[in-house]
């Protein structure tokens, strides 16, 4: 089911239905995030236009060979000099186009970390430690992009306002509850209708007050990002080209072909990845007792992005904090079986998808003297299923449609 999962979003599949018609004048692709490079081989294939040229951006690792765009690798999740020297190069790149030229923006999940290019007045080290703080504080996805987008020169609307009065299209492959293309990637082709204030309520929300050239810049709101109906925007559109429900229909293909019934449960479910799979736990344990909401042999399948609030000394990861937390609550309770990773490969800043988890992970953990409790108290879900073995390690997958998480309830 996982492997379907990607398949269904991977950038060569999806990308040739949604290429825009040639332009009377010239075509500039830019892009960010994990799946952008292998986005852009895609168009390279199917393009019917004239010449292409552009620069895209993408996480180490992650980078496809292309003809005629430029690809760059940066960091993610804490952004570094070669993502903001790309940015910048990009922001140029697109500057002094006229009303026939085109530019497509390559959209994906891991955009709004490999596009920084800092506000006026700030550095890369300040984009960095509020990363690393957001990353740590629990923060969900709109909070962080609504954060980064204020404190960017090329967020929020700001890359599309500087292409006009060129036309652009983006588009864009969904990692984020509920599709909106003004949180994918930060938008930074889409208007934005968050302002200073918000971004300012959410480092007060998780008690961030560092580094104080950051705070500064939020409290001077000095030049807002583009919102809707700005006439900067008007030539631009956005179309979503995969997303977390079409890949969740593709698993539940899958099981329904194995004689499994599968219950989709939502693509967009958030909250504190512990507190997540401790409801899961409770609907698995239902299905069991009660073949309800639906009767063994069954799979809940879910998907969406939950949150890690880091206090212990693990690395975090939302995926294995869900798998761990799950486990604990249904301590060894038969007939369950669970896999959680995210599409992209890299849950976190982890070398590793995700894991999985059956009714023996307590005992097996235990054997091996790990405390499978002080392990998510220090969240530290990554160190747990790496001692036991029961880590998803796929690298790279090059696409990006948020976490994938199936419970498999046996008959």
């Amino acid at each position: 089911m996982f492997d379907a999962t990607v398949a269904a979003a991977l950038p060569e599949r999806v990308v040739p239905a949604y290429l825009p018609k040639p332009p009377a004048g010239r075509t500039i692709v830019v892009g960010a995030g994990k799946a952008s490079a292998a986005m852009a081989r895609a168009l390279e294939d199917h393009w019917t236009g004239g010449a292409l040229t552009g620069l895209v951006v993408t996480r180490y690792g992650h980078a496809v060979p292309c003809r005629s765009i430029e690809i760059v690798e940066a960091a993610h999740p804490v952004p570094d000099a070669p993502g903001m020297a790309a940015a910048e190069r990009m922001l140029a790149m697109v500057g002094g186009l006229t009303a026939d030229d085109l530019v497509i923006a390559l959209i994906s999940g891991g955009g709004s970390a490999l596009l920084t290019l800092p506000a006026p007045g700030l550095t890369l080290a300040d984009k960095q430690a509020v990363n690393q703080a957001l990353l740590r504080s629990g923060a969900d996805i709109t909070e962080m992009n609504c954060v980064r987008k204020h404190l960017s020169a090329i967020k929020g609307g700001r890359l599309a306002a500087a292409a006009y009065p060129a036309t652009t299209v983006t588009l864009a492959m969904s990692d984020v509850p509920g599709d909106d293309p003004a949180v994918i990637g930060s938008g930074p082709t889409v208007a934005d209708a968050t302002t200073f204030a918000d971004a300012r309520a959410v480092l007060a929300k998780y008690g961030i007050d560092k580094p104080e050239a950051a705070i500064r810049h939020l409290q001077a709101a000095a030049d807002e990002t583009p919102k809707p109906g700005d006439a900067r925007l008007s030539r631009a559109s956005v179309r979503i080209i995969a997303a977390p429900q079409m890949s969740l229909e593709a698993a539940a293909d899958v099981a329904r072909r194995a004689g499994v019934a599968p219950l989709i449960l939502g693509d967009a479910l958030e909250g504190e990845s512990r507190e997540v799979g401790r409801v899961m736990a409770g609907i698995a344990t239902h299905v069991v007792h009660y073949n309800q909401p639906v009767a063994a042999p069954a799979v809940l399948l879910s998907g969406g992005e939950t949150t890690v609030h880091v206090r212990g000394g693990g690395r975090g990861g939302r995926n294995v904090e869900f798998l761990l937390s799950l486990a604990v609550a249904l301590n060894g309770a038969p007939r369950i079986y669970a896999l959680s990773a995210d599409t992209d490969g890299i849950d976190g800043a982890d070398e590793a998808a995700g894991a999985f988890a059956t009714p023996d992970t307590i005992a097996r953990a235990a054997a091996r003297g790990i405390d499978a409790k002080a392990s998510l108290a220090d969240n530290d879900g990554h160190g747990f299923f790496a001692a036991i073995g029961d880590q998803l390690v796929t690298g790279p997958t090059l696409t990006n449609v948020n976490d994938f998480r199936a419970l498999l309830i046996t008959d």
